[in-house]
């Protein structure tokens, strides 16, 4: 027995050789090198565009004291008549809700053929995404200025226009990413039954996806509002246009400017809460925290379900009673939305003033065949590039600007990093305060009062920036599996230890992902920039979409931005691949 032990240690030191030879060796992450050397790029690129704007001491002493000089300067803070007020509201509102809804219904078709679960053929799923692409590209301002055109002035049907065709971008890739997450058992279902295309999509797709589809329409609905504001500058009436005519009239307008814009602040908080409690109501998620609120919601719930489990076993249902639908309160409560939302639909066809006599029918042709072919007119590709470079170092700068605010206070609104319910109440209305002011308004008043262009309009990207990338932050790390930080808590790890060892490897990802799709909006903004004063590619932009000759410009300008957010959606893509 010695003899056979001894033998065997004696092996050990072989085996061990053998099983280290054997054994698969750790290869060099070249997937994490190269998204650590583009992270780190990026990074770069952002301070080196902070750099060249001239964020400088000086020069923000200089906007300091032009800004206290043209508020001594100004007028007295007011706003129109209430019965001219109320018309500007109703006009914002109508033109804001016919063309949220003109993009939803054309929205439709293009999900359709875009989701992979439902399109007929494999080339129609690159139609559809392409459509998605190129209408996200085209800032709606630019298409107000050209349908402007062809409609008499004055009217808001460029701004519906212009809004419905802007808006199938982001509407459609939403709808269809619902498409492609819903339960494939009904519609394949139907299919088995015999039913057509059509049948399948309206009884096996519709019904599942209408809440999210419902809460991306308000969710669009609340981005619309807040960029309704720039299409005054574009002729469209409503509060924008009466903000941009008190604000040429220096320096007495600005009082009646900053008071209109005010306006557009509370009316954007105040429909910003309504269509959350509309989301959460459709999208049944119940409230979270020890909030008063959250707290009587689910004491609400609990006696609801109470009663219901007390009423005891169903009755028995015949067949023809299991047929009818019965009118629980869920029934009569979305009847009573969807009779609503018809209401306000009609209200806000009556508000808009929508006039179809008003289109000069004999310049559309003219007008849709002047954007081809694309040329440079007077200009050089090199001057179309420095625009664009400038449009993408106002996005990097203030996606800078944002990133630490937005680390710090989305974390503490979240649920597992937040020391207590109160601390995570305040910092997410901190939150919604961000997000609730309109960046372009804000950019507009900064240009105004400091005399800055594409600095102010940095800053107010980067205000805006802040609450979405800090929602972004709060909702992912709140995602982050419960288990994994209670397991390193059991250890005796602190709340800090916690949140460096878990919550923020796990939450990287969304991080870096979110971030990217702040660059991607932060361009989209920032090309509409240079129509209140700031530069980039915006201000060759608007300058060609006003005039019929100059539109070739308009789909080359458009072209350049379309290759820059694909680039941009490419990195994202990439770097999300890496660090899933």
């Amino acid at each position: 027995m010695t003899t056979e032990v001894t033998t065997v240690r004696a092996d050990l030191p072989a085996a061990y050789a053998d099983v280290a030879a054997r054994a698969p060796r750790r290869r060099f992450p070249v997937g994490g090198a190269a998204g650590l050397v583009l992270i780190l790029t990026m990074a770069a690129f952002s301070v080196h565009s902070l750099l060249s704007l001239d964020f400088s001491l000086s020069n923000l002493q200089t906007s300091i004291n032009t800004a206290v000089r043209t508020f001594s300067l100004m007028g007295p803070i007011s706003v129109p008549a209430p019965r001219d007020l109320a018309y500007l509201i109703g006009l914002t509102i109508g033109t804001v809700v016919l063309g949220t809804l003109l993009a939803s219904v054309l929205s439709i078709p293009v999900a359709w053929i875009s989701a992979d679960n439902t399109t007929p053929a494999g080339w129609l799923r690159w139609v559809g995404r392409a459509i998605g692409v190129i209408t996200r590209a085209i800032p709606d301002v630019v298409l107000a200025l050209a349908f402007a055109l062809t409609f008499t002035l004055g009217s808001p049907l460029p701004g519906i226009f212009a809004m419905g065709i802007h808006s199938i971008g982001m509407i459609s890739k939403l709808f269809a990413d619902a498409i492609e997450q819903s339960d494939d058992g009904p519609r394949l279902a139907i299919r088995a039954a015999g039913g057509s295309r059509a049948q399948e999509f309206w009884s096996g797709v519709v019904p599942q996806v209408l809440p999210s589809w419902i809460a991306t329409m308000l969710h669009r609905f609340d981005i619309n509002l807040r960029g309704s504001a720039i299409l005054g500058y574009a002729g469209v009436g409503g509060l924008g246009y009466a903000m941009r005519v008190a604000f040429q009239q220096f320096p007495t307008g600005y009082g009646r400017g900053l008071g209109i814009a005010a306006v557009i602040f509370l009316l954007c908080v105040v429909l910003e809460f309504v269509s959350s409690a509309i989301r959460r109501n459709l999208l049944g998620i119940d409230p979270v925290g020890n909030a008063l609120g959250g707290r009587s919601v689910r004491t609400l719930k609990r006696t609801r379900r109470s009663a219901g489990a007390t009423s005891g076993d169903a009755p028995a249902r015949s067949v023809e009673q299991m047929l009818k639908r019965p009118w629980t309160s869920d029934r009569i409560r979305n009847v009573g939305w969807s009779l609503a939302a018809v209401a306000l639909i009609v209200a806000s066809y009556w508000w808009a003033d929508v006039d179809f006599s008003q289109i000069t029918w004999e310049y559309v042709i003219p007008t849709l065949q002047s954007f081809w072919p694309p040329n440079f007119g007077t200009h050089t590709f090199g001057e179309f590039a420095q625009g664009m470079l400038v449009t993408i170092q106002v996005a990097f700068a203030a996606a800078l600007l944002s990133l630490v605010p937005s680390l710090v206070i989305g974390s503490l609104a979240a649920r597992n990093v937040a020391p207590t319910g109160r601390v995570r109440a305040v910092f997410r209305f901190i939150l919604v305060f961000f997000r609730g002011v309109p960046e372009l308004v804000l950019a507009i008043f900064l240009i105004m009062i400091t005399g800055l262009g594409n600095q102010a309009g940095a800053i107010a990207l980067a205000f805006g920036g802040i609450g979405l990338l800090g929602k972004l932050i709060a909702d992912s790390f709140e995602e982050v599996p419960r288990g994994l930080e209670r397991a390193v808590t059991a250890t005796g790890a602190t709340r800090t230890q916690r949140y460096f060892s878990t919550t923020w490897p796990v939450g990287l990802p969304s991080l870096i992902g979110n971030s990217m799709y702040l660059v991607d909006t932060n361009i989209r903004a920032a090309t509409l920039l240079g129509i209140v004063g700031g530069g980039g590619v915006g201000f060759y932009l608007t300058q060609a979409s006003s005039v019929l000759t100059f539109h070739g410009q308009v789909t080359t300008l458009v072209a350049m931005i379309v290759v820059t957010v694909l680039v941009v959606e490419g990195i994202a893509t990439l770097l999300r691949r890496i660090y899933r």
